[in-house]
């Protein structure tokens, strides 16, 4: 708005000067037609004098011009209209005249006090050569009451162009001000801890677009800490049952007299409630390490040799069980990730295919690829996931059968763990039931050909 009003403003000058110009050339036409007409009456004389002056001028007619001047070839004035300052017989060389006497047309106009004035000059010739000049002079106080007017108009449009944008000016950053007060005070609430609140700015200039960046980072700051809480929250509910568990047996040794049979019964149950304890800690010491990973910590990996290295580990748990393992992984599956990433995925998943199958039931592993991705598929014969929580098990301290996962040694962080590491190193996770029982994880990755760590 204010480079519209500062815009308008030069284009009044600009028409202002452009009316200016075309009266001065209109002038310029009629003022050196006169001039050539009195110039073109000394045509046939050897000479430019006083008599054939005036006699020419007598024959022209009553004047319309303010001043006529006529020199000879020396520049000396042999006639003057002018009735007081006359220079008649005096050297009147202006610099107009000094061009005509050098050959030259000379026109030249100026306002001044109101009054259009204009002035032309044109050499007197006798065969090519000048030998006087004839300098004229006509003022027009009508034309002069126009531009004049002109310029109070321009003016005045321009003066009240100016307090309009002054006014507008004082108006915006007015209200600049405010929205920028408004965002500040909404910084130091959010500041304060209120990741609720929101500016509410409706405005469609930079400071709406600021205002509106504002209120998404709140409802983020928002949702995290809703996350935080909630995490406490699970964390130090999961923390309290084996230490009150721990709590209760302990104070039964101390309060009861035992046969060495039941305090050692005692003193195992106290001893795997520390071991739930550590499992637990180790575990939210991998969720806290999950932001820490830099690109350099990743390489190419074959998933079949991190696989079989967790099926070697795990193997005892499965024999304890009778679970029939069914490998069908196959080799070249290559990705890019953190070994250490790959292995504590691979390890949870079968774990968690361990813990929850059935007795004699079925693990299988398979990979299997394409150009683009590889694919990793746990199956377990257990009894599956209910339909209503499928779309959970992948949250922190979640379980499907907390009685269940309890008695397993299950945390309900395993499968987070899995979900955020697999996220982390640019592939996906999910889980679905099998139509003849139990759970399948899918995880997909981006392959990458082994040959590139090569080159």
């Amino acid at each position: 708005m204010i480079i519209t009003a500062l815009t308008l403003c030069f284009l009044n000058i600009y028409a202002a000067n452009t009316s200016r110009d075309l009266v001065f050339r209109a002038n310029e036409s009629a003022v050196m037609d006169r001039i050539r007409v009195i110039s073109a009456s000394f045509s046939g004389l050897d000479s430019v004098t006083h008599e054939s002056a005036e006699q020419i001028l007598q024959v022209l007619g009553p004047r319309s011009y303010d001043r006529v001047v006529i020199t000879d070839g020396a520049g000396v004035a042999v006639y003057d209209s002018m009735v007081g300052s006359n220079e008649t017989g005096a050297q009147f060389l202006l610099s107009s005249v000094v061009q005509a006497l050098e050959g030259s047309d000379v026109f030249y106009g100026r306002f001044r006090n109101g009054v259009v004035e204009s002035y032309g000059c044109v050499p007197i010739m006798y065969y090519d050569v000048p030998i006087g000049a004839v300098y004229l002079m006509l003022s027009d106080s009508a034309q002069g009451a126009l531009l004049q007017g002109l310029d109070e108009t321009v003016f005045n449009l321009s003066v009240i162009l100016e307090l309009i944008v002054i006014l507008l000016s004082v108006f915006s950053s007015g209200i600049y001000a405010r929205k920028l007060r408004r965002i500040l005070d909404s910084i130091r609430i959010v500041r304060e801890g209120d990741y609720s609140h929101k500016i509410k700015l409706r405005s469609q200039d930079e400071m709406g677009h600021l205002a509106t960046e504002f209120d998404a980072l709140t409802d983020r700051l928002s949702i995290s800490e809703q996350k935080r809480r909630q995490f406490v929250s699970d964390a130090s509910h999961e923390l309290k049952t084996p230490l009150a568990s721990i709590k209760l047996l302990s104070d039964s040794i101390l309060q009861n007299d035992m046969d060495g049979e039941t305090m050692r019964e005692f003193v195992e149950d106290i001893g795997n409630e520390a071991d739930r304890l550590t499992r637990m800690s180790y575990k939210l010491l991998e969720l806290t390490k999950l932001d820490s990973m830099t690109e350099e910590d990743r390489e190419i990996v074959d998933i079949q040799k991190v696989c079989r290295k967790v099926l070697r580990m795990l193997r005892p748990q499965m024999e304890d069980r009778h679970i029939r393992l069914e490998d069908a992984t196959i080799p070249g599956c290559t990705i890019v990730i953190a070994e250490d990433d790959l292995y504590q995925i691979l390890f949870n998943l079968v774990e968690n295919g361990i813990k929850y199958n059935n007795d004699g039931g079925l693990l299988r592993p398979s990979l299997e690829m394409n150009e683009n991705h590889v694919i990793f598929r746990l199956e377990d014969g257990g009894v599956g996931i209910p339909a209503h929580a499928i779309g959970h098990v992948f949250e922190r301290f979640y379980r499907v059968d907390k009685a269940r996962s309890r008695m397993a040694g299950g945390s309900g962080l395993g499968l987070s763990i899995v979900h955020d590491m697999v996220v982390r190193n640019f592939g996906t996770v999910r889980v679905d039931n099998r139509p003849e029982g139990g759970a399948c994880f899918t995880v997909v990755f981006p392959y990458r050909p082994a040959q590139e760590e090569e080159a």
